[in-house]
């Protein structure tokens, strides 16, 4: 990752243009070509280094219900009912913790009956039929942007 790479990592964090053509806009900032923009953003994601580039909602003010979910799951099979996690739009994080809970993710969904159907779907599709539900009561947003240009 040269420093380009960074320049542009640090950009599109937070701000990123809302226009027909925001890599061109981008890139007029950086000194690089709008194919330039998109071809750099499209190697950092291969390479793992962006996970995903997209805005973020507020779900809850948008309709959507939400919950933080965790699962028991067996060590030989933690790579498939993350598989099968992973197959549901709605989940947006899915990670591991050293605990008897030990699969954990969220999940929003447009009603919390639609909510209620994933988490059956989820059950039957990996036999595992104890899911904790641990719906939000109170909201702790926090966001990071991470600076990766090195300072002198």
């Amino acid at each position: 990752m040269d420093n380009l790479d960074k320049q542009l990592i640090n950009r599109i964090q937070s701000g990123f243009p809302i226009t027909s053509r925001p890599y061109q806009q981008l890139g007029g900032e950086l000194g690089l070509s709008e194919e330039e923009v998109i071809s750099r953003l499209a190697r950092l994601k291969e390479q793992g280094i962006i996970r995903r580039l997209g805005a973020a909602f507020d779900s809850k003010k948008l309709g959507f219900s939400s919950i933080l979910a965790a699962m028991k799951v067996p060590q030989a099979r933690v790579d498939a009912v993350a598989e099968i996690l992973n197959s549901y739009k709605g989940v947006t994080h899915n990670y591991l913790r050293d605990a008897e809970y030990n699969m954990w993710f969220t999940l929003t969904a447009e009603s919390k009956a639609h909510l209620q159907e994933i988490i059956a779907e989820v059950k039957q599709k990996t036999a595992i039929c104890e899911v904790l539900e641990l719906p939000a009561t109170r909201l702790f947003k926090i966001k990071v942007d991470f600076n990766l240009e090195k300072k002198a």
